[in-house]
């Protein structure tokens, strides 16, 4: 259990974000003899509240997309299989972009944050993509990777792959009879690996407790909540990190009371900001020396440049009947296949035989039903970029981001290399590339999906695959980089920025795992004699 916040104390460290990577920073830090304070700018919500159920979260769904509250963020599919009252209500949380150049931000205000509606999957990068940019190497994180792994049982196999590291695992999951077909086209006819994809199971109350395993709560925020020596303060919404006159010294976090409005102060000796990539900017932004004096030194103007996320491709699939799966087959990171990287910058998610609708809403009931998602890699542009809006706050009178990110020619090369290599999959295991609304029929839900970036043979919009990175780019040199090599800030050397916003490259990964073993990695060293 959480104890209450002292506004008179001063903490040994402060966390902003309570999610995959704040938890990780509070259990490192106290797990350090640190006494450790997160701040979250939600509710905290009971188990029960924040997984909820059905009919139940359908009843809120409904209200909430009646009310005018999630009309971008229930765009992503991840919507519809989550309790609404995860995602932020967007007229109190605004942003803008420019004109046409959509932005589809998903956001999580609650203690645990989108650790809660997270798809976890865990793939490690390869020195492939440290190599972009990076001051790191896979060795660098290795040790940091396996500790998580180990603690969160991550599901996989071990598959020797140069490009996808393998890991620490417990056993994967079996492939469904529509799975095998796809793993022996790609083996046989096409030289590709195949493989099991790594990351968590479904939520089974029964073993995992009232809290998912992939959630924070089930695991790093559990463990340093139970070490007595870490504070949560919910409803606190962090609007600038407190520094010393000079600026090259963190000295706390100034944030709003989200219920009040109150301005209060959380004071501490090391201040890590694990807010979420667009967040964490934001209170830099607002940190910086051109909004207060004394404010955190930006010599060369990189806070928010070099915004990133992963170019995404979906497409369903028909494929032969290759007879059923096995009772209780699912969906989850762990249930599903990887076509990952062979050096093209990108990997094939997929799944077939896991989310079979109803025999009568079956339009080709002989088929067995799959998808293919392509994940690719986006360079650093600083045309792409965070900056704050001069004219728009949000409900806390918080000054809201500016979110300017597109496709270039690259990405579209990329998506245009992803639909080849997905047409060439189905086809070597004898199927088809369809529509969705050729293979269910989807009463009354089908002129929304139709409408929908998840319905749309385009590839997702910027922000869509919930993979932002980038802005406070990790590097060895102050010229080209906000951060040092362990997430320090180079002019404010007990600030550390641990999410994705330190990220110098994305690579083509699922980024929450490394997230993790960076804020692991820098806690650790921020705590030692000195790196």
């Amino acid at each position: 259990m959480s104890r209450s916040f002292d506004p008179r104390r001063t903490y040994d460290a402060v966390v902003v974000g309570s999610g995959a990577t704040g938890a990780v920073a509070a259990q490192t830090l106290a797990g350090c003899g640190l006494q450790v304070l997160v701040l979250e700018a939600g509710p905290d919500r009971p188990a029960a509240a924040a997984v909820g159920g059905e009919p139940g979260n359908s009843l809120r769904r409904l209200a909430h997309l009646s009310a005018g509250r999630h009309p971008r963020q229930s765009q992503h599919p991840g919507y519809w299989k989550n309790n609404p009252d995860l995602y932020v209500d967007e007229g109190r949380h605004p942003y803008s972009t420019p004109a046409g150049q959509p932005f589809l931000w998903t956001r999580g205000r609650q203690v645990g944050g989108r650790s809660l509606s997270w798809g976890g999957i865990t793939l490690r990068l390869s020195d492939r993509e440290f190599a972009a940019g990076w001051p790191l190497r896979h060795a660098d994180l290795d040790p940091h990777y396996s500790a998580l792994e180990r603690q969160l049982g991550v599901w996989g196999r071990r598959d020797g792959l140069p490009l996808l590291p393998d890991g620490v695992y417990a056993p994967p999951a079996p492939f469904t009879p529509g799975e095998r077909l796809l793993e022996r086209a790609c083996r046989r006819d096409l030289d590709l690996p195949f493989i099991p994809s790594r990351g968590f199971a479904r939520h089974r109350p029964a073993s995992d407790g009232p809290w998912p395993r992939f959630s924070a709560q089930g695991g790093a925020l559990g463990r340093a909540l139970a070490s007595g020596r870490v504070s949560v303060r919910s409803g606190a919404v962090a609007c600038r990190v407190l520094l010393a006159p000079a600026g090259d010294r963190a000295e706390g976090v100034l944030f709003v009371d989200a219920a009040s409005g109150a301005l209060e102060r959380a004071r501490a000796r090391l201040v890590v900001l694990c807010a979420s990539t667009i967040e964490s900017l934001r209170l830099l932004l607002l940190s910086r020396d051109d909004r207060q004096a004394g404010g955190l030194v930006d010599p060369q103007g990189l806070i928010g440049l070099g915004l990133m996320d992963h170019v995404s491709i979906a497409r369903f699939v028909a494929l032969p009947d290759p007879g059923p799966a096995p009772a209780g087959t699912g969906l989850s990171g762990a249930e599903s296949t990887f076509i990952p990287n062979t050096g093209e910058g990108y990997g094939l998610w997929c799944a077939v035989q896991r989310f079979d609708p109803p025999a009568a809403l079956r339009r080709l009931p002989e088929a067995a039903l799959g998808f293919l998602i392509g994940h690719g890699e986006v360079g650093r542009d600083p045309a792409n970029r965070v900056s704050l809006d001069p004219a728009l706050c949000d409900a806390w009178g918080v000054p809201a981001p500016h979110i300017a990110l597109r496709w270039g020619p690259s990405e579209q090369r990329l998506v245009a290399a992803m639909l080849d290599r997905i047409a060439t999959v189905a086809a070597a295991a004898g199927g088809q590339v369809r529509p969705l609304e050729d293979l269910v029929a989807m009463p009354l839900v089908e002129p929304w999906v139709r409408a929908s970036a998840a319905g749309s043979p385009a590839p997702g919009p910027p922000g869509y695959y919930i993979h932002e990175l980038g802005g406070a780019p990790m590097g060895d040199d102050p010229a080209t980089s906000v951060l040092d090599r362990w997430n320090r800030c180079h002019t404010c050397p007990n600030l550390l920025v641990t999410d994705g916003a330190s990220w110098p490259g994305s690579g083509w990964q699922s980024p929450t795992l490394t997230s993790m073993a960076l804020t692991r990695r820098a806690c650790l060293a921020a705590v030692a004699p000195g790196p």
